[in-house]
């Protein structure tokens, strides 16, 4: 598969534009605002093409695909247009601003026949795999969970993430994950509640917290902008626990493990060096060849963004939100 990368974001030349040239499929063009930083960025990194707006490279790559990583809110814009063209598509999460957008680009691309995927990279890897089969089969009765993300953004008052016409925020940044690995382990919540502080009167959650209720178990989780880097998630049951550290995007990928005790017997599981990465996009390029539903597919994001919409809501209320 010839993938086009709309943007010369960190995010795509720091981890998935290798994650492609290290799969067997190739990243074939790249695009920018800015011609000539398209056109070094090409160079540095080993694409044959690049262009000056994300429009031409629709227009004139040869390509079977595009990987999207520009700012939350334009996510639905270059969706739509890769679809138009026939490309399937790899977008980074959060796929949309909010769950009504990610439901109607489900339904876009459908219409189009093309495969939509977000880019929730922490699925893909075996320890994620691992810690849901654990919870599922080994924990009886959870009553309790916690999960975080967060990490110091500092002295960059013009960051993509400080600004709310962007889409910013830290829920949307980081939070979407913690929202998304409670999901999975957990399932759906009935309601939801949360408080959120904007420490840097930027217009976006800078810091949030947040709480999951089930009829049997609650779960919290935070992110935050303003504090030291943390991310992590636990799991805890009337028979054991289950705790993973450098949960989302491991520091070091040689050395990832989990931990988890079952009826007083603890296990620590290491798990072989990979790029989440990497299996992302195989994993991609596997749904556009068989024709199935990505693991985080439009309907995946659209149910994570219903939640994180509730969480908002009960920040801006101050009030229980629950979930239909």
């Amino acid at each position: 598969m010839r993938f086009g990368i709309l943007s010369t974001a960190n995010i795509g030349l720091k981890a998935v534009v290798p994650a492609i040239q290290a799969s067997e499929h190739e990243v074939a063009a790249i695009a920018s605002r800015d011609a000539d930083r398209a056109a070094a960025v090409a160079q540095s990194h080993d694409i044959p093409a690049s262009y000056g707006s994300y429009q031409d490279l629709l227009d004139e790559a040869a390509i079977d695909a595009v990987y999207i990583p520009v700012p939350n809110s334009l996510h639905a814009e270059w969706v739509r247009k890769a679809a138009d063209a026939g490309l399937d598509v790899l977008c980074e999460k959060p796929l949309a601003v909010d769950a009504t957008e990610a439901r109607e680009l489900g339904e876009y691309c459908e219409d189009a026949g093309v495969t939509l995927m977000s880019a929730f990279m922490y699925r893909y890897h075996p320890r994620t795999e691992r810690a849901a089969e654990i919870v599922a089969e080994e924990l009886d009765q959870v009553r309790g969970a916690f999960a975080t993300f967060q990490f110091p953004l500092r002295d960059r008052p013009d960051d993509i993430r400080l600004n709310p016409e962007l889409a910013g925020g830290s829920l949307m940044d980081v939070g979407c994950y913690s929202v998304s690995v409670l999901r999975t382990l957990l399932g759906e919540p009935d309601s939801v509640s949360a408080r959120r502080l904007d420490t840097r009167d930027c217009g976006v959650d800078t810091h949030l917290t947040g709480r999951f209720d089930y009829p049997d178990a609650t779960a919290q989780l935070s992110c935050s902008f303003d504090t030291q880097l943390v991310q992590r998630y636990r799991i805890e049951a009337e028979n054991g626990w289950l705790e993973v550290e450098d949960a989302f995007n491991p520091s070091n990928p040689d050395e990832v493990t989990l931990e988890y005790a079952v009826d007083g017997r603890e296990v620590t599981e290491s798990f072989d060096a990979t790029d989440q990465y990497r299996l992302q996009v195989e994993h991609f390029a596997d749904c556009v060849e068989s024709g199935e539903q990505p693991r985080t597919d439009a309907a995946e994001a659209t149910a994570n963004m219903q939640v994180i919409d509730a969480l908002y809501e009960s920040a801006d209320t101050g009030e229980t939100v629950r979930l239909d």
